[in-house]
């Protein structure tokens, strides 16, 4: 994992989780996961912060509203997506 440039983390002070403990966001129980995930509900940086944690594999702690879980099956969903259009056969070719 490379270390985040500033700028491809700004968007970070745009979250609802800017102003909350990050303990907040790393739970020891399903309990906290979904007091996370109320948070992150209606973030307006909701997207971004998904996205840089399945970018830089970030394995805990709840990041755009999921669970390191849900973006395990994200990540394993997209790698089959892109296996099967690798494996497709162009048309007319």
């Amino acid at each position: 994992m490379r270390p985040a440039d500033e700028t491809e983390t700004d968007w970070m002070a745009y979250g609802h989780c800017a102003d909350r403990p990050p303990s907040l966001f790393f739970p020891s129980d399903g309990v906290g996961v979904d007091v996370a995930r109320r948070i992150c509900a209606d973030c307006p940086v909701k997207e971004l912060c998904l996205e840089y944690a399945l970018t830089n594999r970030i394995d805990h702690g709840v990041w755009g509203g999921c669970s390191e879980r849900e973006r395990r099956r994200i990540l394993k969903r997209r790698r089959q997506e892109a296996e099967a259009t690798a494996t497709e056969t162009p048309t007319g070719a």
